[in-house]
């Protein structure tokens, strides 16, 4: 955890260091640019002013193409009082067109927030002067969009890395999961098979028979949990079963364990028959596992709920227990491996319930709700 913390951290500062510099070399560039377009915009009005007063040809020649070389920068000229005399250059022709009033006002606003005039006195006394207002040519309006498009671009960078960091991590955990679940099968496999005989000798030999019986039960129990830790990793073969059945079967399964002080409900709103698409020895696991930790959680005396309701398309599983409830701070945890506030157990139950629900019945899982010292409800949604 460590390490993809130093890796994240690593990852954020180099982004940071990337987009620091890009904004302050391209503040860097506006700022030329800005100077340089500036000194382009004094040329074209010395030009205009030239080509006014301009004696000789060679005069008049060199000021027309000073002017005609500034195709880009946006001027607007007005009077000493600010209004519009009718010079202006680079502006939209079609909004002019539209509405040349409006227009070139409006951009005259814009073009006094960007830059001071350059102003071109023609009378002291009366005071007639010309003011020549300017925008910015494309070329600065990039630069200045620039860092935000760099911001972006080093964002996605990142996204997509994280992405494909836990896509990878979530990879390699479910071949770890699948490795340990038929890893464990295999070897429980051996030696269950070889108690199934010894069972058979017990219930062939006098006096044995009911011991032999007994201990049948619980090799077929082992015989089950191999099965279960068998199919994780392989693609279940969906049956359509009767849920009530199913849950049926686990509660009382359960209820035979739980002691006297422990009552079950179980729910069902009238209903005989709820069908859906399940892998029965899985889905009995999930029933099992949270059976398992509502007893845990009421610590042997207490009462566990089922309720069971479906929709046109969903089947709805409720079990709540009346124990000790989980901490807000911790219902977010309850699904991750190694989670645990049990003294003894690895905390793998409600992972595998999670993943049997998700990714073998594409179905979800949550915890409803929970208080501590009140209870808690799990609640499973299934496709009907």
């Amino acid at each position: 955890m460590r390490q993809w913390f130093n890796w994240r951290t690593l990852l954020a500062l180099i982004a940071i260091m990337i987009v620091t510099g890009t904004v302050f070399y391209s503040r860097y560039l506006a700022g030329k640019i800005a100077r340089d377009e500036k000194r382009k915009v004094e040329a074209w009005v010395e030009a205009q002013q030239t080509i006014i007063k301009a004696n000789d040809q060679a005069s008049l020649n060199l000021a027309s193409r000073i002017s005609s070389e500034n195709d880009d920068i946006p001027i607007i000229g007005t009077n000493e009082k600010d209004s519009i005399t009718g010079d202006y250059l680079n502006l939209d022709s079609l909004a002019i067109a539209r509405d040349s009033i409006n227009y070139l006002y409006g951009q005259l606003t814009k073009f006094k927030k960007l830059h001071e005039p350059i102003i071109i006195v023609l009378s002291e006394k009366p005071y007639t002067a010309n003011r020549y207002y300017y925008g910015q040519s494309k070329l600065q309006q990039e630069v200045r969009y620039y860092p935000i498009v760099q911001l972006i671009v080093v964002a996605l960078f990142i996204l997509i890395t994280v992405i494909a960091q836990r896509t990878r991590y979530r990879s390699t955990q479910n071949q770890v999961w699948v490795g340990m679940a038929k890893e464990t099968a295999h070897q429980l496999g051996t030696p269950v098979t070889s108690l199934k005989g010894w069972v058979e000798v017990l219930k062939e030999t006098d006096g044995m028979e009911s011991t032999g019986a007994e201990i049948e039960k619980d090799v077929n129990r082992l015989e089950l949990i191999t099965d279960r830790f068998g199919k994780i990793g392989s693609k279940p073969q969906l049956e359509e079963k009767n849920i009530v059945a199913q849950v049926q079967y686990m509660v009382d399964y359960i209820r035979k364990r739980a002691g006297s002080k422990v009552e079950f409900l179980l729910d069902t709103e009238g209903k005989d028959v709820i069908m859906a698409r399940i892998s029965p020895p899985l889905f009995d696991w999930v029933i099992e596992n949270l059976l398992k930790n509502a007893l845990d959680a009421m610590e042997g005396k207490g009462r566990i709920s089922v309720l069971i309701d479906n929709t046109v398309s969903q089947v709805n599983i409720e079990v709540t227990d009346t124990g000790k409830g989980i901490a807000k701070a911790n219902i977010s945890k309850v699904f991750k491996p190694g989670f645990t506030t049990k003294k003894r157990g690895w905390g793998l139950g409600l992972t595998l319930t999670k993943r049997i629900i998700e990714q073998y019945h594409q179905g979800s899982i949550n915890v409803k709700w929970s208080e501590p010292g009140k209870g808690t409800t799990f609640r499973i949604e299934l496709k009907a």
